[in-house]
């Protein structure tokens, strides 16, 4: 979706909202070939925007009705969503869901309603009625945010010890496993040859998680990493699997002082090419980003449903990866893609996901 499209999409939800005075609900009538039902977490972050409105256009271009409906991070709004979407007869489900445990119950009464269910970029846990995955390779992404890391402070070479924090994704979210797991098998051994300094200690997922992803939550743990260890040493590097939480983080280093000439920030990765993060890159604070082409996984996505409502195999690439605690899940990955301000042009507006004045 290009940036005009977006914007697009962001007024048009909005205005919705506006009339209907409630949880995103873009109901549609059934097309020629169906109707399907799309449940997202949240319109807080931009790229869920883009993922329901993208799936809407394609599903409609498909000749299919769709209910698009956003849950705003309540998992008890999204099993209600999902279970009225059951009782209106969709022909498939695609869920992002909110926690990847909780639709065990919901999911049984699609499986006994012969509703077909796409996990859509968050792998469904703990239930064997989920019949097909639509996913980035999450291990990668962590491959990518780690290798920026070594290479910008160029760990290979050095002795260092260079100063490292690192956050973790939402625990609820099966995929914070995989980025963290991605970017420890880079990181890891330095910390352990002491390249790598993490002076909080902290390291493990348990201690590192950052429920629901809130860059407010991060901001106020960044806040106690700073006055806990670092008054006396400057912090060099911020493992982020995320925008919204490096921009907390971010929030929280200038606070202290940090983003002057005499003490510049940190590395700090992130993911999702988010608009103000993307600015952050350009104006020399955020270092990187993790970009994944919405407009890519929602054809993923749309491909994947249609074959399924045909009675037809779905392309698949990955039957090993994503074990969802009761059956290996059929999926289909696509490969992210780092970016920082040396070729935020060419992967973002000269592909076409943003204009340039959406960056201005």
């Amino acid at each position: 979706m290009n940036g005009r499209l977006l914007a697009a999409s962001l007024l048009g939800t909005s205005l919705l909202l506006s009339s209907c005075g409630g949880v995103g609900d873009a109901a549609r009538e059934d097309g020629e070939n169906g109707l399907i039902g799309i449940a997202m977490p949240t319109q807080s972050s931009e790229r869920w925007v883009a993922d329901g409105q993208g799936m809407v256009e394609q599903f409609e271009e498909a000749g299919y009705g769709t209910d698009l409906q956003y849950a705003e991070d309540v998992v008890e709004n999204q099993v209600s969503q999902i279970e009225n979407m059951i009782t209106k007869g969709v022909d498939a489900l695609v869920i992002a869901a909110i926690d990847g445990e909780a639709l065990s119950d919901v999911l049984q009464m699609a499986a006994d309603s012969d509703i077909p269910v796409i996990s859509y970029d968050r792998l469904i846990l703990g239930t064997e009625n989920v019949d097909y995955y639509a996913t980035f390779d999450n291990y990668q992404v962590g491959v990518l945010q780690g290798t920026y890391i070594e290479e910008a402070l160029d760990l290979a070479n050095e002795e260092g010890p260079f100063t490292i924090e690192l956050f973790g994704g939402s625990p609820d979210d099966n995929n914070a496993y995989f980025f963290y797991d991605g970017a420890m098998s880079v990181l890891q051994p330095y910390i352990d040859e002491g390249v790598l300094e993490v002076r909080s200690g902290q390291t493990d997922m348990e201690q590192i998680a950052t429920l629901r992803w809130d860059g407010a939550t991060a901001q106020a743990r960044m806040d106690n990493l700073l006055s806990a260890n670092y008054s006396d040493e400057d912090l060099d590097a911020v493992l982020s699997p995320y925008d919204g939480i490096s921009i907390g983080v971010i929030s929280s280093l200038k606070g202290v002082g940090y983003g002057t000439e005499d003490k510049p920030l940190p590395v700090i990765t992130g993911q999702d090419a988010e608009v103000a993060s993307v600015k952050s890159i350009i104006a020399g604070e955020q270092t990187q980003t993790v970009f994944k082409d919405t407009r890519e996984l929602a054809e993923v996505a749309v491909s994947m449903t249609d074959a399924v409502v045909q009675g037809e195999e779905p392309e698949v690439n990955d039957t090993e990866s994503y074990d969802n605690g009761t059956k290996v899940v059929p999926s289909f990955l696509l490969e992210p893609v780092s970016v920082d301000a040396d070729n935020y042009e060419a992967e973002l507006i000269e592909s076409g996901y943003y204009e340039e004045s959406d960056l201005a």
